[in-house]
């Protein structure tokens, strides 16, 4: 089993990566479910919208995974405390290395809150924003509106999230940003929609797949060069102050200018045979039954 994480850590298409995370609960009955495959994609909007300084394979294979040994019980609220340090040691049993794990560890406070790594405090983000902007048993999904404010003034509160503030402007943007239906829909609003309709993992994962998710590329890069062009409009002959101005505005809003790191991923240290027996999955995203 040591091999699943470099097998999961070297697939560097997202979707795959998913289909490989479904298989592997399918076998060992981690917990994944359509939340994961939303939280996945939201975190994957944030750091393509913010150019955050981390590695991108990293901390999408960290956000499938981090919930691993969740349980979704309300009768186990007793694990709510103790899921994210089991599912780090799992994790540990698969391959992974401890900064891996540690990362994982910190999709919650509750084991560790000091001397954090900054990719925990990203899905630290993700996980409680998505949580509430999801419906319950108990109560409707929040706007994502409603969730920001929950998120600053109640769920971290007192707490030193460093993307928090990037976070906050990352969602305000993606109102303004829709999804081409019948009628014109956030696209937040429509990736929590599918969430809830699509009737099961693979479904869900399908639609993204074949279409939304390249959709989505393409009208988040259409809004962040319009958002960079809007920071770079100065008069014809600027004053150097208003330049200079200029340019802090675009290195301080959204790092519009900064590059994501890449994944640098070996090649698969075992054989296409070997993978496959290991999560019997085959791709490229046609999946629905």
């Amino acid at each position: 089993m040591g091999d699943f994480a470099t097998y999961i850590l070297n697939e560097e298409n997202y979707i795959q990566k998913m289909i490989i995370a479904y298989y592997m609960s399918q076998k060992t009955g981690i917990f994944f479910n359509k939340s994961i495959v939303l939280r996945t994609e939201i975190l994957r909007m944030f750091l393509n919208y913010a150019s955050l300084d981390v590695n991108e394979n990293e901390v999408l294979t960290a956000m499938l995974l981090c919930n691993c040994k969740k349980v979704d019980d309300v009768q186990k609220i007793g694990r709510l405390k103790t899921y994210a340090k089991e599912g780090a040691e799992y994790l540990s049993l698969l391959g992974f290395d401890k900064r891996f794990c540690k990362i994982c560890e910190g999709v919650n406070r509750y084991t560790i809150s000091e001397n954090r790594e900054k990719e925990s405090d990203i899905l630290e983000l993700v996980d409680q924003f998505t949580g509430l902007i999801l419906k319950r048993p108990e109560r409707e999904g929040f706007t994502p509106e409603e969730a920001l404010i929950i998120l600053k003034e109640r769920n971290l509160k007192g707490v030193n999230n460093r993307y928090l503030e990037d976070f906050k402007v990352f969602v305000k943007a993606m109102q303004n940003v829709y999804i081409r239906e019948t009628i014109d829909v956030p696209v937040i609003k429509k990736l929590t929609s599918l969430c809830e309709k699509e009737s099961d993992v693979k479904k869900f994962i399908s639609k993204l797949g074949n279409r939304y998710s390249s959709e989505i590329d393409k009208i988040m890069g259409i809004e962040i060069k319009k958002k960079s062009e809007e920071l770079f409009k100065v008069e014809k002959e600027p004053e150097q102050n208003k330049v200079k101005e200029a340019m802090k505005k675009v290195h301080a809003a959204h790092r519009y200018t900064r590059k994501i790191v890449k994944s640098n991923a070996e090649k698969s240290l075992f054989s296409k045979e070997a993978a496959e027996r290991i999560l019997n999955h085959q791709s490229i995203y046609k999946i629905e039954d």
